[in-house]
């Protein structure tokens, strides 16, 4: 496929691709894709689309898993795409700090999606970002990529903050990632 064609996407991992938790997801049994999700990531890859993650992972920094685990986490979400769909995710950023540690990676700063377009050598400009929370909407407005939120995960919370703040203005808002996808592809 020219390069011309490649679309790319970035998406959040935890309340988009799979359950969410107060107590944070740390290990691979944890990690339990959303209905439909899996499958809503192989109609992207199907439709020419690469795939990305950007997720806030600050569980690592604040000692509740580490690398090992995480990437323990990916692996099983790779092997079930490539087990039941016969694709991958194409790339994987996270920002393993908590808030006190002041990086420029973590959501809502744009770092984690300013790695991705660095990866792909491409301008974020227009690009989907499909998230949960207000963080990930402000994060894809930093790099004039397109917002798109969910319900699933803390998109209802995210729904009445956006109601409440101003300067976001319209953003999509879906049941869930697989219907966020359905509109993206009849587009």
């Amino acid at each position: 496929m020219p390069a011309s064609h490649i679309r790319h996407i970035i998406l959040d991992r935890d309340g988009v691709i799979n359950n969410d938790s107060e107590q944070f997801i740390k290990t691979p049994d944890e990690w339990q894709p959303i209905e439909g999700s899996l499958e809503a990531i192989a109609r992207l890859k199907q439709a020419g689309y690469l795939v990305g993650i950007a997720s806030n992972q600050s569980g690592i920094g604040r000692g509740l898993f580490d690398r090992t685990a995480l990437n323990a986490m990916h692996d099983k979400m790779q092997r079930q795409l490539l087990a039941k769909l016969s694709c991958h995710i194409d790339l994987i950023a996270f920002c393993p700090h908590t808030a006190k540690e002041h990086c420029d990676c973590r959501k809502p700063l744009p770092g984690l999606y300013l790695q991705l377009a660095q990866r792909w050598n491409i301008s974020l400009e227009g690009i989907p970002v499909i998230g949960d929370s207000l963080r990930d909407l402000q994060a894809a407005r930093a790099v004039k990529a397109r917002p798109i939120l969910v319900y699933t995960g803390k998109g209802r919370k995210t729904v009445k903050q956006l109601q409440e703040s101003k300067g976001m203005g319209e953003i999509p808002v879906f049941d869930n990632l697989s219907q966020a996808v359905d509109h993206l592809l009849q587009e």
